[in-house]
C-alpha cells in the first residue's frame, strides 16, 4: 500500500532514498534547509566559476545507473561520466610522484621506479583486498545490520579477512617502502578515517577503484545533482527548498511527521532522515523521547576529523605545471599529522592537502582561459577548541602560499575568484555535529551493527541514509544506504 513519506536533506543519500521510493509507489516529499539540492555537494558559483562543494570522486558509477533504472530511465542520457587517468597524482613532500591508476602493469612500473622490491607485495595486496572487497562490499554494503545476530554471522570471515588490523599496519604487511606505504593506505581518508585507527576492511577502496575505476561527471558533481532532482520530480516526487526542519514529531516510539521553523507541520507514514545522524537525534528529536540514543550516547560516539576548503578560481591556466585533475600532496610528516589530526586535535603547522583541479577534463567549469580549483586539508573537528572565525585566514593564507611557492607559481596576483569552508560551517549551515566532516569516524568498533543503524532503535519508522549510518561515508556507501532503506520501508 503507497504510503506518504518525508525525507530530510538532499544530499547524494536523500535523493536517492528519494527517487527509490518515489519509483515504488510512495508519495514522497523532500525537505532541503538550503537554496538548492546536494547538501555537501552544494553548487557555489563565483565570477563565472563553477566549485563543487563536497564530493568530486565517483566511484562505483552503476550506483546510479541503478537509480535512474529503478526510474525506468537512463543516467547515461542525463549525465555523462569520463573516467579519470590517472586516478591521483601523489607527491611527496619532495615532490616526488606516483601516478595510480587500475592499470596493473602501468602501476607495477610506478612501484619499479620508486622501490622494485615492492612489486610482489603489491600483488599480494590487491589479491587479499579481492576478498575483502568480496565480503565487505559485495556481500554486506547493501544490507543492514538491525540485529546484533547479524553480526556475529559474519564475525568469523571478518576475523579470518584480519580487520582486526588497521588500514596502515594491514598496508605495510606487503609494502615496505614509506612513500608506497601512504600511496596505498591513505584511502580510509577519503571518508573520515584514520588509517592508523580504522579497520582493513576499508582497504577494500582500492579494489573498488581498481574495479571500476574514477570518474569524473561533466559538469561536476553538481550536475548528478541537478539531474537527480528532476529525475525525481519526472516521476512525481515533490521538492520543498529553503524549509529547515525544526523538529521531528515523535510519540510512543513512533514519527509523525516534521515540524519546519517557520511552523508548518507535515505528516507522514515513514521519515527518512539524511541529515547528520548525532544531529537529527540531538536536535530534532527531545531527548525526553528517545531511549537508545540519549545525548549522552551521541556525544559517546567517535566522530570523524573535518576540512577546511579553498574554492579558487585563476584568470591563467596551469596546464604545464605536472598537474592532474585530482592530486595529493603529501606533507613531510604521515603518522604524526594523523594523530594531532584524530587524535591530539589540534592544527599543526604542516598539512597534506588534495588539490582539486577539475577545469582540467570540463572546460566549463571556469570561464575560457581560467582554471578552477579546491584545495582541501584535513583538520581536527570543533573539538579542538580552534577558533576559525579568526584563524581561517591565517590557515588559508598559509596553504595558498605553499600553494603558490611550490605548484602554482603567480597564484595570489592570478585570483579572480575565491571562498572558503571551515569546521564552522560544516557545524552551522550543514548541521553536523561538531563539524566533523564525514558523521561517525570509521574504526571497526562504529562500523555496521556498531554503527547508528538504517531504521532507528528508538522509532520503528525512522530510517537514516547518508554518511554516519552504515555502511559510511563516500558516494558507494551513501547510494547503499539509500537501497537499505528502500528495502527496509518496501520490503
Amino acid at each position: 500500500m503507497p504510503k506518504n513519506i518525508i525525507v530530510i536533506g538532499s544530499g547524494f543519500g536523500g535523493l536517492a532514498a528519494a527517487i527509490r521510493l518515489q519509483a515504488r509507489g510512495h508519495k514522497v516529499k523532500l525537505f532541503e534547509k538550503r537554496d538548492k539540492l546536494g547538501g555537501r555537494a552544494y553548487v557555489y558559483e563565483q565570477n563565472g566559476f563553477k566549485f563543487d562543494g563536497g564530493p568530486t570522486i565517483v566511484t562505483a558509477p552503476f550506483l546510479f545507473d541503478e537509480i535512474w533504472q529503478a526510474a525506468g530511465k537512463r543516467r547515461e542520457d542525463d549525465v555523462t561520466f569520463v573516467k579519470c587517468d590517472p586516478f591521483y597524482r601523489i607527491f611527496d613532500h619532495n615532490k616526488r610522484v606516483f601516478n595510480y591508476n587500475d592499470d596493473e602493469m602501468y602501476i607495477l612500473e610506478q612501484i619499479h621506479n620508486i622501490n622494485p622490491e615492492d612489486k610482489r607485495g603489491y600483488l599480494n595486496f590487491i589479491h587479499s583486498t579481492r576478498a575483502i572487497f568480496d565480503k565487505g562490499f559485495t556481500e554486506l554494503a547493501d544490507k543492514p545490520f538491525l540485529n546484533f545476530t547479524d553480526m556475529l554471522k559474519v564475525a568469523p570471515d571478518l576475523i579470518r579477512l584480519q580487520s582486526y588490523l588497521n588500514v596502515y599496519p594491514y598496508v605495510s604487511k606487503f609494502i615496505k617502502d614509506p612513500f608506497l606505504r601512504q600511496c596505498f593506505s591513505f584511502h580510509p581518508l577519503l571518508i573520515g578515517g584514520n588509517p592508523y585507527d580504522s579497520s582493513s576492511i576499508y582497504a577494500m577502496i582500492h579494489y573498488l577503484e581498481r574495479k571500476w575505476g574514477v570518474w569524473y561527471a561533466m559538469g561536476g558533481t553538481g550536475a548528478i545533482v541537478t539531474a537527480m532532482g528532476k529525475l525525481f520530480e519526472s516521476i512525481g516526487g515533490e521538492i520543498f527548498l529553503n524549509s529547515e526542519v525544526s523538529e521531528i514529531l515523535a510519540e510512543d516510539g513512533r514519527v509523525q511527521g516534521i515540524r519546519l521553523k517557520d511552523g508548518t507541520e507535515h505528516r507522514s507514514d515513514d521519515v527518512v532522515s539524511n541529515a547528520d545522524v548525532a544531529w537529527t537525534y540531538k536536535k530534532l528529536i527531545p531527548e525526553a523521547k528517545r531511549k537508545k540514543y540519549t545525548d549522552s550516547k551521541v556525544d559517546s560516539l567517535k566522530y570523524s576529523m573535518s576540512l577546511f576548503v579553498i574554492y579558487f578560481g585563476t584568470r591563467k591556466q596551469y596546464r604545464d605545471q605536472g598537474l592532474a585533475h585530482h592530486n595529493i600532496i603529501l606533507g613531510p610528516r604521515y603518522k604524526g599529522l594523523l594523530d594531532d589530526i584524530f587524535h591530539k586535535k589540534v592544527v599543526a603547522q604542516d598539512f597534506s592537502l588534495y588539490l582539486h583541479m577539475p577545469s582540467l577534463t570540463d572546460p566549463s567549469m571556469a570561464p575560457e582561459g581560467g582554471e578552477s580549483f579546491y584545495v582541501l586539508s584535513p583538520v581536527p573537528h570543533l573539538g579542538s577548541g580552534t577558533d576559525w572565525t579568526t584563524f581561517a585566514k591565517e590557515y588559508r593564507d598559509r596553504i595558498m602560499k605553499f600553494l603558490e611557492d611550490n605548484y602554482l607559481p603567480g597564484l595570489q596576483e592570478n585570483l579572480v575568484a575565491e571562498h572558503h569552508i571551515d569546521p564552522l560551517h560544516f557545524q552551522d549551515e550543514l548541521n553536523s555535529h561538531l563539524g566533523a566532516a564525514f558523521s561517525v569516524e570509521p574504526v571497526l568498533t562504529q562500523s555496521a551493527w556498531f554503527r547508528p543503524h538504517n531504521r532507528s532503535e528508538d522509532f520503528s519508522n525512522l530510517y537514516f541514509v547518508g554518511a554516519g549510518t552504515h555502511p559510511g561515508a563516500g558516494l558507494p556507501g551513501v547510494l547503499s544506504s539509500a537501497k537499505i532503506a528502500e528495502d527496509l520501508i518496501c520490503d
